[in-house]
């Protein structure tokens, strides 16, 4: 990677602060994989080397990401107005990918990256993720916690950049009732 794409990247430095208060007072070991723009195979092939670590249960991983990247300084101005003004839909848009990403779905998550052309920057690692999931032996179900925007758009002169939080865990079947 050239000098001034690392330079430019953050994404450690948005996360080493969490991870530092999450495992305070314990023992960890941080290694860092940066995931740059890669091609569906190669998200594939990532996901499926690294889906052993997802199935040791002392791995912990952490995926960066922003939703979508509203307005023409991004220049990304999808708008259904059946949803109502413009921040109503970036929401339904950003929520439609929540929902694929929750079903756990590499190829469904890709069709919709081509269909709506939503702006997720981390839509690389989060479907590296998605293929380690579909390759690991540990049933993982991924839920949704959070959802804001930086600014409710209602114009096509505003901006606005969508977040959202998500955990994953290992899907444990409820016990069945005794007789």
């Amino acid at each position: 990677m050239d000098l001034s794409v690392d330079e430019a990247e953050h994404s450690m430095e948005m996360h080493l602060p969490y991870l530092s208060k999450v495992f305070q007072g314990h023992n960890v070991k941080v290694v860092p994989i940066l995931v740059g723009a890669l091609n569906s195979q190669n998200e594939a092939m990532y996901g499926q080397l690294l889906s052993k670590y997802l199935d040791d249960p002392k791995n912990f991983f952490s995926i960066s990401s922003d939703f979508c990247h509203w307005g023409t300084r991004f220049s990304y101005t999808y708008y259904d107005k059946s949803h109502g003004a413009i921040h109503k839909s970036i929401e339904a848009l950003d929520r439609m990918g929540m929902e694929i990403i929750e079903t756990g779905n590499p190829d469904a998550f890709k069709q919709y990256l081509q269909e709506y052309e939503n702006t997720i920057c981390g839509r690389h690692p989060i479907s590296v993720f998605l293929s380690m999931l579909k390759h690991c032996s540990t049933k993982i179900k991924i839920g949704f916690v959070r959802y804001e925007q930086s600014s409710q758009c209602k114009s096509m002169r505003d901006s606005s950049v969508s977040y959202a939080s998500a955990a994953a865990k290992v899907d444990t079947p409820a016990e069945e009732e005794k007789d």
